[in-house]
């Protein structure tokens, strides 16, 4: 684990900042059906270049959090998580809060063991398990914790649930891993030549 000083402070502060902007304005936020391409996939993954496991995991739940704003409707969110909400105040905070922690956890560990063989790579490589996870993530949770709902049940409308999962999020996913594999990545390698990465160290056997 990474020490607490003042540049991961502040840089956490700036990442918490950025979740914050695209949740309450429209710039990180772009609608397409009853879904939205999310841009809050891409602090993450920067936190996991830059402050590790615990940060990228502090990011996730931030993110979490104000996913639940949205649905419970004090800021401005989607019909489809509104509906949500509806159905179970409860589950709607466990299925936003849970996928964005553990997408954050997995993402730091990912860079974490990546860059122990090329720094660079790793930044790209987060980038993009940071939204694929994020999808695996949000649609089992969707799925294990509504799929029995009157809700649901009329969009999978009998269908096989994996033809589902992917009609039901394919545009959404690609262009999130795409932006977020180029975004995250080429950021990420300017904060390391910014010396705003710290390097892992590999202890000797």
């Amino acid at each position: 684990m990474k020490k607490l000083n003042t540049k991961s402070i502040v840089m956490l502060g700036v990442l918490t900042a950025f979740v914050i902007i695209f949740s309450t304005t429209p710039i990180g936020s772009i609608p397409i059906g009853p879904l939205v391409i999310t841009l809050n996939i891409i602090p993450i993954a920067l936190a996991s270049i830059t402050l590790g496991p615990t940060g990228s995991v502090i990011i996730g739940a931030v993110f979490g959090i104000f996913s639940f704003l949205q649905a419970s409707g004090v800021i401005q969110g989607t019909a489809f998580a509104q509906t949500l909400f509806s159905i179970s105040p409860v589950l709607t905070l466990i299925q936003c809060v849970v996928p964005r922690v553990l997408d954050g956890l997995c993402a730091g560990y990912i860079y974490k063991a990546v860059s122990k063989f090329n720094k660079e790579t790793a930044c790209f490589v987060t980038g993009f398990f940071s939204a694929f996870l994020n999808t695996v993530f949000f649609m089992t949770s969707l799925v294990t914790l509504y799929g029995k709902t009157e809700y649901l049940q009329s969009m999978i409308n009998g269908r096989n649930i994996l033809i589902f999962i992917v009609a039901f999020v394919g545009v959404n996913a690609v262009t999130e891993m795409v932006s977020s594999t180029v975004i995250a990545g080429a950021v990420g390698v300017a904060l390391q030549k910014a010396k705003l990465v710290q390097t892992p160290t590999v202890q000797a056997s």
